[in-house]
């Protein structure tokens, strides 16, 4: 349960007005130049691009984006930040839906998109290090010949280093687990412009404190990365992939939890609404039926995958599913995982010029038949269009409730229905984040579910490691 309510009232985001910034110091503007050359820019255009991303926050541009192409730029522009106390937001594929990369207090954008070496691949030890801009995509293209690949896929393209700031996972969590148990080790620039390095190559560690754990999921709050050890997995030998329809939410979402419980080892397990399905059926010129369905994925040994394959269509049947529609060659599993990687825009091209409020809630899994239901209800009751889509094997799913930007009242509403979601998940003991992470939106929740001593505790990490507060501020705390 809860441990405590957050009793102060939100304010609508759509009714907040910031302060404008003052001005960039000019002895800072200068030292960056000289630095950076014209890789740090005023430009507004530039600036403008840095200060959107896919949540439906109000754009907020820095004053300057600087693009850094090695850690000592890196701790150079801290260094040169943290004596003018000009605020810095880490930048790289903006596809955030939670504002992280937003600058409400102005700054400069410490773009990462140049910094993507991959710095080693040692299958010997299924593990990679690289550069916080390179995406996961790139990451796996480049592990195409060595029989492994880094299963976390969030659906976006994103960058290695925003996966590892937001904790992000995806469609394989519920087999691979998340960046949490993914991320060996870091090496960053803290607040004060020295660098870290945390963690080992070592598979465990009992040395001190776990101050990897403690960077991922830290936002862009407490260091700047510039470099990132992951794991890597053996490549399955064989694949299958299945979509299964439902005549209900809850037979869908009671099949998962049978599976789950009974130990099938499901590589990913996706549930779609109704809604969902026929978004992306016109998005993505697919045919499936327009029901409640669950997209799986199974990854084993030949004889491993046909079992599974076997006690899943099993337990869906008993739950009056089906019939699965088997996607055995490469390019069908291709052409059924692109469809539901583009269901965030197919959903949004369900009302077009809306922009998406994302509810990212985790429960556990006894209690997800529950969440789901009860944020059904509370979608028909709302009269929002607002389809339901996640990552059900590990409890997690979503909604898009899709507003009017231009609507201060209807985004309001849009909120309300997202905090009902919320306290719904955390009065089953779960989460209001699940892999997005708070950043602008989710405070009043991370107080609500944490409690205040515990999110006094988090603010003293936050002091210790960055007393000017420099640090993309504004995101987790006020």
């Amino acid at each position: 349960m809860p441990k405590e309510a957050a009793h102060a009232p939100r304010t609508p985001l759509a009714a907040r007005k910031e302060t404008p910034p003052a001005p960039l110091p000019e002895p800072f503007v200068a030292e960056l130049r000289a630095l950076l050359g014209d890789r740090f820019t005023q430009n507004p255009a530039v600036c403008a691009q840095h200060g959107h991303d896919e949540s439906h926050f109000p754009d907020a541009p820095p004053q300057a984006v600087a693009f850094v192409t090695s850690a000592a730029e890196v701790q150079a522009l801290v260094r040169a930040a943290a004596q003018h106390r000009v605020p810095l937001i880490p930048f790289a594929a903006g596809s955030s839906l939670e504002g992280h990369v937003l600058a409400p207090l102005g700054g400069v954008a410490v773009d990462f998109t140049q910094m993507n070496r991959i710095l080693a691949i040692e299958p010997e030890n299924m593990l990679a290090t690289v550069e916080p801009g390179v995406t996961r995509t790139q990451l796996n293209a480049a592990l195409k010949e060595t029989g492994l690949f880094f299963p976390i896929d969030p659906g976006a393209d994103a960058t290695i280093g925003g996966m590892t700031a937001t904790r992000a996972s995806g469609t394989n969590a519920v087999r691979y687990g998340t960046m949490r148990e993914n991320v060996l080790a870091i090496d960053a620039v803290l607040a004060n412009g020295e660098p870290i390095h945390t963690g080992t190559k070592a598979r465990k560690s009992s040395a001190g404190y776990d101050l990897t754990r403690l960077l991922v999921g830290s936002e862009g709050t407490l260091a700047l990365f510039t470099a990132i050890t992951v794991r890597l997995h053996p490549l399955p030998e064989a694949v299958a992939a299945a979509v299964c329809p439902f005549p209900t939410i809850g037979a869908a979402v009671h099949t998962v939890i049978a599976a789950i419980q009974m130990g099938v080892p499901l590589a990913r397990v996706e549930f779609l609404d109704e809604r969902a399905v026929a978004a992306i059926n016109r998005y993505s010129h697919t045919e499936y039926p327009e029901t409640p369905t669950l997209f799986f994925e199974f990854h084993g040994s030949e004889s491993a995958v046909a079992e599974q394959i076997a006690l899943v269509k099993t337990l869906a049947e008993e739950a009056n599913g089906g019939p699965f529609l088997w996607a055995n060659r490469p390019e069908e599993r291709t052409r059924l995982w692109a469809a539901r990687h583009k269901a965030y825009f197919a959903c949004l091209a369900l009302r077009p010029g809306c922009r998406g409020i994302t509810t990212d809630v985790c429960v556990p899994i006894a209690r997800l038949a529950e969440a789901v239901e009860a944020a059904r209800r509370l979608i028909d009751a709302s009269g929002f269009i607002a389809p339901i889509l996640g990552h059900v094997g590990d409890g997690n799913f979503h909604t898009l409730i899709l507003v009017n930007p231009d609507d201060p009242d209807e985004i309001a509403r849009a909120e309300a229905l997202n905090e009902a979601i919320v306290t719904a998940a955390l009065a089953l003991e779960g989460t209001c984040t699940g892999e997005h992470g708070i950043g602008l939106g989710k405070k009043a929740f991370l107080r609500q579910e944490a409690g205040e001593t515990a999110v006094a505790a988090m603010r003293a990490v936050k002091q210790a490691l960055d007393p000017l507060g420099i640090l993309n501020p504004g995101k987790i705390f006020e």
